[in-house]
């Protein structure tokens, strides 16, 4: 029923059936077989076989459009006529069409079953200019040059280019034999110009030509290098078959004798034993100068160096252990304890799967040193794998063997190092790790670290599991943020905080100078440094929450003594708090309090860094303007938000801080936080904005001895932060007397050292008029109306 009603339509003379194509473009004057399945395109076809009329062929611009309209269609396309007609079991139609001339799209035509659209066509011009026979000419020469090129290519088809004498039919033809892509064929078929439409074909032609000749050079040259490779596998085993006449082969067979020895030493497992056996059998059988030779002979050293062999367990002395850490580390009270907690724990059960210790805290505080002494106090080796700036899983998995150059990842070169399977392993900087194309180095660590599956490590060079659950691995990390969530979930985080000045200065007494005398070469007798000095040092020439710029300058005083004694050997250097000037050079940093002035508007805070702690001045002041709050200092977003909800907090308390409403016309209010190079950012400095902008607006100094941190809320509340500890210490170093706290973080006080807390006094805030009492020295009692209103 279908078919007689397709037969009834006749279409007006410049309206024609349109099958659009997905991948095809049909070029005049060629014959070309598709294949149509859309009802809309089999209703097309059907159409121009009953009717005897020209088919329109054009190229969809989406190949995954199913039922295109015009912005789908390109705009150019090719009439043609069917020539033969054939319909297969699966609903296909599969037509021989024959280009006839271009078209245009008008438009599209409606109220047929098939895309039908009025079209202009486009007549060849009758005129050959000189140039594009000329071009022809060249066009005919290179597309008999390229079809010489292409193996298989019937004769007849060189032929049929020689006869076809009009330069657009042969742009055509050629353009249609192009194995190039559809939308470039497309772009042919809209060149209607028939002289750039040979230049374009040329071009194309050309670079087809040139791939096709290299092609062909490479295939060449393979063919020689496959020819000269067999050549020198034939000489190798004459010359093979001449050493074993001559006796000459000791040397290899020795090398394979020592090999097998080691894999029967090893002590691997039965399996990997197999495996390596069938290795050296593989590795018997090649000839020495072959390049595979080399690499599987390394392979079989890499298996045989490996510690497979779990050695004999010594005791754990406790009292032993914490003697030890004892005298490498000063302070450090609780993580001390946790240490010696993990190493009961190991003396008790040996086989027990020990949980991954993570010790986190800013550089120079003792994290590497402390997996070291755990090292000592377990009696096994120590070994350390830096994963700072790693970004490849290879380094972790290794590499696989068919690669050149290929090597075991960085935890087997470890245990290689270590030559122990119950090693000590520190991880050293988890959190500097990033992905890259090359993978996710954390997502291999994630193996390592988990005690359900490192008894089956498998490193891609080895290509056999291996048993690292008796390894003993300790992590360390500046910021644990930076860690991966699977990795920290596979951890126990140990914090280290930063040492207190008294503790700085003790770890200067009891190891940095004794360190220093011995690295610069001078004797306890000759060299002398005070303890005024070193308290000078950490005072004036360090800011840090660790000890390694401590050293560092001890170094620089322990040098300056050296080339002193170095002139007169009876001399005998002794370094006071005054001769540091003359040694360092002037003091490189000063007590932040210092530089404060009783001014309003500016209060003290407290940030946490991943160095530690540290202060920060919040100013404010204010300018004639039209109400705006300006912000400098490089504030992140929600700083910037806790500056917005300090103003709107002030102005809410006008009547209660006894602010008259006039001050809060026609001006700016600019805040800004110094260190304007440094990128700051957290909820943390809520409170500081609010006293530094209430102190403005009082026009009433702060205290010049508080320091605060806290988050604000709209209604008054401080809200707790993190980092109280660091903050603290910081508060500490800086010379501060009094620290506000919001009173939901008092409890975080436990954590801070007791040296601290005793030089230190707290006021713990729940709502903002406690700040105002305590930095103020003012109390705002809320009395329940306000000028300003929050809306």
């Amino acid at each position: 029923m279908g078919e007689l009603i397709v037969a009834k339509f006749e279409l007006p003379q410049d309206v024609i059936a349109l099958v659009p194509m997905r991948n095809v473009v049909l070029f005049p004057h060629v014959l070309m077989p598709i294949i149509v399945g859309r009802a809309k395109s089999v209703a097309a076809v059907e159409h121009v076989l009953r009717s005897n009329a020209p088919l329109g062929i054009v190229l969809q611009k989406d190949a995954a459009v199913d039922d295109p309209g015009l912005d789908a269609l390109f705009n150019m396309g090719t009439v043609a006529n069917v020539v033969r007609h054939l319909t297969s079991g699966e609903g296909l139609r599969h037509a021989v069409c024959q280009g006839l001339e271009r078209f245009c799209i008008e438009e599209l035509v409606d109220g047929y079953p098939f895309l039908a659209a009025r079209i202009r066509r486009i007549d060849e011009p009758e005129q050959v200019s000189t140039e594009a026979e000329a071009l022809a000419l060249q066009l005919r020469e290179r597309a008999v040059e390229i079809l010489s090129l292409l193996p298989g290519v019937p004769a007849e088809l060189a032929h049929a280019l020689q006869a076809t004498r009009a330069p657009a039919h042969l742009a055509d033809i050629v353009a249609s034999l192009l194995d190039t892509e559809v939308n470039e064929k497309q772009m042919l078929l809209e060149t209607v110009s028939t002289e750039e439409r040979l230049r374009k074909v040329l071009q194309i032609l050309s670079r087809r030509i040139e791939v096709l000749r290299l092609s062909q050079e490479i295939g060449e040259r393979t063919k020689e290098q496959l020819e000269d490779r067999e050549r020198k596998f034939l000489l190798r085993e004459q010359l093979k078959t001449i050493q074993k006449e001559l006796g000459e082969t000791e040397g290899d067979d020795q090398e394979i004798t020592q090999l097998e020895e080691a894999i029967a030493k090893a002590g691997m497992p039965d399996e990997i034993e197999t495996q390596a056996r069938k290795e050296l059998q593989r590795l018997r059988r090649m000839p020495s100068a072959s390049s595979e030779y080399s690499m599987l002979h390394t392979y079989l050293e890499w298996m045989t160096e490996l510690p497979w062999r779990l050695p004999e367990g010594l005791p754990i002395d406790l009292n032993a252990a914490r003697q030890i850490l004892e005298a490498d580390h000063f302070g450090l009270e609780r993580v001390k304890q946790r240490i010696i907690e993990f190493l009961a724990v190991q003396k008790l059960k040996p086989q027990g799967r020990a949980p991954i210790l993570c010790f986190v805290g800013p550089p120079g505080v003792g994290k590497t040193s402390l997996g070291q002494s755990i090292a000592r106090a377990l009696q096994r080796p120590f070994v350390r794998v830096s994963l700072g700036g790693v970004h490849d899983e290879a380094e972790m998995r290794g590499h696989r063997r068919t690669y050149i150059g290929a090597m075991p990842g960085n935890i087997v070169q470890s245990l290689r190092k270590a030559e122990a399977r119950n090693c000590v392993m520190m991880l050293d900087e988890v959190d500097k790790m990033s992905a890259s194309f090359h993978g996710d180095p954390s997502a291999a660590l994630l193996e390592v670290l988990d005690p359900e599956q490192n008894s089956t490590f498998r490193d891609n060079y080895l290509g056999v599991p291996f048993d690292l659950s008796r390894v003993v691995f300790i992590a360390t990390a500046n910021v644990i943020d930076n860690v991966a969530p699977p990795v920290r979930d596979r951890m126990e985080i140990i914090d280290l905080p930063g040492y207190t000045r008294e503790e700085k200065l003790q770890i200067g007494l009891r190891y940095l100078v004794g360190r220093q005398r011995e690295a610069n070469g001078v004797s306890d007798e000759q060299f002398e440094i005070t303890v005024e000095a070193l308290d000078g040092i950490i005072a004036n020439y360090t800011h840090e929450a660790g000890v390694r710029q401590f050293e560092r300058e001890i170094g620089r005083v322990a040098r300056h003594a050296a080339m002193r004694i170095a002139v007169d050997s009876q001399l005998q250097v002794r370094v006071d708090a005054p001769d540091l000037d003359a040694i360092l050079g002037p003091a490189k940093f000063e007590h932040e309090i210092g530089l404060r002035v009783s001014l309003p508007g500016v209060a003290t805070g407290l940030a946490w860094t991943p160095v530690g702690g540290d202060i920060l001045f919040i100013e404010a002041t204010r300018i004639n303007g039209g109400g705006q709050l300006i912000l400098t200092g490089q504030l992140g977003g929600v700083m910037k938000e806790s500056a917005q909800a300090a103003l709107t907090l002030v102005k809410s308390r006008a009547r209660d801080l006894n602010i008259p409403v006039s001050a809060f016309d026609g001006i700016d209010v600019h805040v800004h936080v110094p260190a304007g190079a440094i990128p700051k950012d957290g909820p943390s400095a809520g409170v500081a904005m609010f006293i530094a902008l209430a102190s403005l607006f009082t026009d009433r100094p702060v205290n010049h001895d508080v320091a605060m941190t806290g988050e604000i809320s709209l209604r008054g509340l401080v809200l707790p932060v993190g980092g109280i500890k660091e903050k603290v210490l910081a508060a500490q170093r800086a010379g501060l007397q009094v620290v506000m706290l919001p009173a939901r973080n008092q409890k975080d006080l436990r954590e801070v050292p007791e040296a601290a807390r005793a030089a230190l006094q707290f006021a713990f805030l729940e709502t903002v008029d406690d700040a105002v009492q305590a930095s103020l020295g003012q109390r705002a009692v809320h009395r329940g109306g306000s000028d300003f209103k929050l809306v």
